[in-house]
This record gives structure tokens, C-alpha cells and sequence, in this order.
């Protein structure tokens, strides 16, 4: 989950109910995190130190004992130190605000980015013409660069490099370089999409001149 982002979330274990019970009753937020497997062989996996904080939107309780929310990401956090005494995994952490000026370094990362990523929706067979829309819609460079990182096709651990950059230039980079490897394979799929079926033209037109020389 990227600030800005959606995430649907089917809850119905114990500790993390009697969470979202306490967020739904005052309107406190949680914390959303990427688990990671240790690296030593019996090392419990525990949420990564860098995750976005958000609140519950819609609910909805299907069934006995299973709890439907969409988490809505704000801002990154960083994990401090876990504390005791709750029902559920509790930490103290710091919030990391997202502060935006007129750079102009910003600004020429942030159009060069919109560019790519309009260009990469063209490419894309089966993308959802809304997407487009909110591409062009945004104006804040943090926004875009979140919105591009969760919806790429890259894996999560690609995805969690981005969301622990708190450098907006860096990340900026960071994303225009992963939708640039993404474009140029986009770019040579269609070249080849495109060579294929105008072998397939070729050999069909060949055919159809032979039998009507026959």
C-alpha cells in the first residue's frame, strides 16, 4: 500500500479484528507493512521497518467472524520500537511528511515521468481507460510516483525499495527507472506483435494468389 493508494483487506484473525474494531470506533489509523521472511533459517518474519499508515474506508462484515475493509494509505511511517500491552502488534514510529517545493529538478522528473507513464498505458493491451485520466489528473510528483510504483508490474520487494526512498528525487529516479525497462519491453512486444502478424499477412496473401493462379 502506497500513500494515496486502495487496499482491500479481508481481516479474521483475532488480534488484527480487536485492531480494526479500535480504528472503526475513534477513527485512528494503522499501520500497513510488508511481511519479510528472515534471513536466518527459524527467524520469525516480521513487518518491514518502512510502511504507510491508513484508515479504514468502507466496511463490511460478510460473515460471522470475517471483517472486509479498504485501507486508505496517507504517508509512510517508520517503525521505532514495539510496544506491549495491546491485543495486536503495537509500535511507536515516526511519520514522515512529503514536502513538495517548485524545484524545477522535481518538476522536469515529474513531466518526464507523466510521459512515460501515459506512454506505457498506450502500450498496455488491456489497461483501463480511467487510468489515463487520473495519470493526468495528478500534479503532485510524490503522488505520481506512488501511484506509477503500485500499479506497475514489478514485485514486492521492488515495491517496498520505493516506498522506504523518502528522497522525492531519488524516488523519482528510482520509479523512471523501473517504467523505463518496463516500457522497452512493452516496445519490443508490439515490434514483434507487429512483425508476426505481418508474416502471417505475407503467408496468407501468398495462399490466396495461388489458388487463384491454380
Amino acid at each position: 500500500l502506497f500513500p494515496g493508494g486502495r487496499l482491500p483487506l479481508r481481516i479474521f484473525e483475532t488480534r488484527y479484528m480487536d485492531m480494526a474494531k479500535a480504528c472503526l470506533k475513534d477513527g485512528s489509523p494503522f499501520g500497513v507493512c510488508l511481511i519479510v521472511q528472515g534471513k536466518e533459517v527459524g527467524e520469525p518474519a516480521l513487518p518491514a521497518p518502512v510502511g504507510t499508515l491508513a484508515r479504514i474506508g468502507e466496511w463490511a462484515m460478510p460473515q460471522l467472524g470475517v471483517l472486509q475493509v479498504v485501507a486508505r494509505g496517507e504517508q509512510r511511517f517508520r517503525i521505532l520500537e514495539y510496544v506491549g500491552g495491546y491485543p495486536f502488534l503495537a509500535a511507536r514510529i515516526e511519520r514522515f511528511e512529503e514536502v513538495e517545493g517548485r524545484d524545477p529538478e522535481i518538476e522536469a522528473r515529474f513531466m518526464l515521468l507523466r510521459d512515460r507513464a501515459l506512454e506505457a498505458i498506450e502500450l498496455l493491451p488491456q489497461a483501463p481507460r480511467e487510468l489515463g485520466d487520473t495519470v493526468r489528473g495528478v500534479n503532485s510528483a510524490a503522488q505520481l510516483a506512488d501511484l506509477a510504483a503500485s500499479t506497475m508490474d514489478i514485485n514486492a520487494g521492488e515495491k517496498q525499495e520505493i516506498l522506504e526512498t523518502i528522497d522525492l528525487p531519488r524516488r523519482l529516479d528510482r520509479v523512471l527507472e523501473f517504467l523505463n525497462y518496463r516500457l522497452s519491453v512493452l516496445r519490443l512486444s508490439r515490434e514483434l506483435g507487429e512483425q508476426t502478424r505481418g508474416n502471417i499477412e505475407k503467408r496468407q496473401r501468398e495462399a490466396l494468389l495461388r489458388e487463384q493462379l491454380q
